[in-house]
């Protein structure tokens, strides 16, 4: 059908409603984990929204399948050997205070063009959106020579224990996409790995500072001795701190960890400041010799860094200096290009001559699908033609998205640059004029990858 755009909106017009009533059915679904409640991994919430989108995609022709453990689910329509896949989530963040939402934030709202709830934007609108492009597809009697599998998660928000059963057991796509992120699209995903640095404690200090791994700390308290010296350093230095109840709290910048470079590492001061005092341990060793105020660790690691995804970035988010061991917790976002094991190699062997261990805490694995790959030319194409936008490049991030479960996938939409992100926020929403163009460009990109 060569004029397939221009009979997509006519069509995608018929169905928007529907649309907005299954996404009003999902959002009025609390599904929140909840793995303490009943037969199923996340709690019966997650399970009926779950069991609720399956019922969804059966009423609109899809053949449908329930994982008995419950961990997934899936949609799919047409025929072929080759799979393209649409991986979404449907669990959801606390509601946090509902004080702060101006409409009830499980009860799906349309006022002033936008619908609220949580979940809108992250992630039951986009999935729906994409499912209802192809519905539309269907509707104009579009055959699909290659198969389309619409793959639901739900456990996205905490530990991706949805995907990995997924992975373990059924058909991996060819290749696809995750409409939980921006647009135009997320080519490239630093590694993302966490871990710990640990030794035997053989000092009197004691102290405890940073929130998380992803966080560069914008305070680190230290309520020792010596504490009007440490004080005096900390001026020498430049470090600004001030004083609490008997602390010295010494001041940063937070930011998250994917752009370290960007804030002020607290506990880095704190420990340049101490070892400037005459104090020493392993960690404060380490921190002062290998890293100090250096956001790439280029004394470990030397100069890491791509053009498809840029530096290395190391961050200091927690350090515990208890009765037994000295601890740091430590996030590194790893260039795409770069070898996972030479990095901890790498650290590994260096903290060892500081009398720490590497402990790993977590990883996830990079994505990166260069440029040129016909998934990349096809989204690109299909974006810029129905948006008209030529300016907006494919993105590089130090971030996570939902693309990371699987390989060759990529996260595609549904925010669009000019917009603001809600997910995670009070009065989450979407713009509905926003998500129909995305339903256009969803429609419009399943149709050309399956061709």
């Amino acid at each position: 059908m060569d004029n397939i755009s221009e009979a997509l909106i006519p069509e995608l017009r018929k169905i928007e409603t529907d649309f907005h009533q299954a996404l009003t059915k999902l959002v009025e679904i609390p599904s929140v984990i909840n793995e303490t409640e009943g037969d199923t991994p996340f709690g019966k919430n997650i399970d009926l929204a779950l069991k609720m989108t399956l019922k969804i995609c059966k009423q609109l022709g899809f053949s449908t399948y329930y994982d008995p453990e419950g961990y997934y689910g899936y949609a799919e329509i047409g025929a072929g050997d080759e799979m393209i896949g649409v991986l979404g989530h449907l669990d959801v963040v606390p509601a946090g205070s509902n004080e702060e939402w101006e409409t009830p934030p499980f009860l799906a709202m349309i006022k002033d063009g936008k619908m609220y709830g949580r979940g809108t934007q992250d992630d039951k609108g986009p999935t729906l959106a994409a499912l209802f492009a192809v519905k539309a597809l269907m509707n104009l009697g579009i055959s699909f020579p290659k198969r389309i599998r619409f793959i639901f998660g739900t456990d996205e928000e905490t530990l991706w224990r949805c995907m990995n059963r997924y992975c373990e057991i059924e058909e991996i796509p060819s290749m696809g996409f995750a409409p939980d992120s921006v647009f135009p699209l997320v080519y490239a995903e630093k590694g993302l790995l966490q871990l710990l640095l640990e030794g035997k404690n053989e000092t009197k200090l004691r102290f405890l500072a940073g929130n998380a791994f992803n966080a560069v700390p914008d305070t680190a308290k230290y309520a020792g001795e010596r504490q009007s010296e440490l004080k005096t350093a900390l001026e020498e230095l430049g470090f600004a701190y001030e004083t609490a109840r008997d602390e010295v709290v010494v001041l940063g910048k937070a930011v998250h960890a994917q752009i370290t470079e960007k804030g002020i590492n607290a506990i880095n001061r704190l420990l340049i400041g101490m070892k400037r005092i005459g104090y020493t341990s392993k960690t404060i060793e380490f921190v002062n010799d290998l890293v100090k105020e250096d956001p790439f660790a280029e004394k470990i690691f030397g100069e890491c860094e791509d053009e498809a995804s840029g530096k290395l970035k190391f961050n200091v988010g927690k350090i515990e200096l208890n009765e037994e061991v000295e601890r740091l917790s430590i996030d590194i976002r790893i260039p795409v290009t770069a070898d996972k094991h030479e990095i901890v190699n790498t650290l590994s062997q260096i903290a060892k001559e500081y009398g720490l261990e590497y402990k790993e805490f977590d990883y996830l694995k990079s994505i990166y699908v260069p440029k040129d790959h016909f998934l990349i030319q096809t989204l690109m194409k299909v974006y810029q033609e129905v948006t008209g936008d030529l300016v907006s490049e494919p993105i590089s991030s130090g971030g996570a998205t939902y693309a990371r479960a699987m390989d060759n996938f990529v996260a595609f939409g549904a925010v669009f640059p000019y917009q603001t992100k809600t997910e995670h926020q009070p009065n989450e929403h979407i713009e509905l004029a926003e998500m129909f163009k995305a339903m256009h460009i969803y429609a419009k990109t399943i149709y050309d990858l399956t061709r």
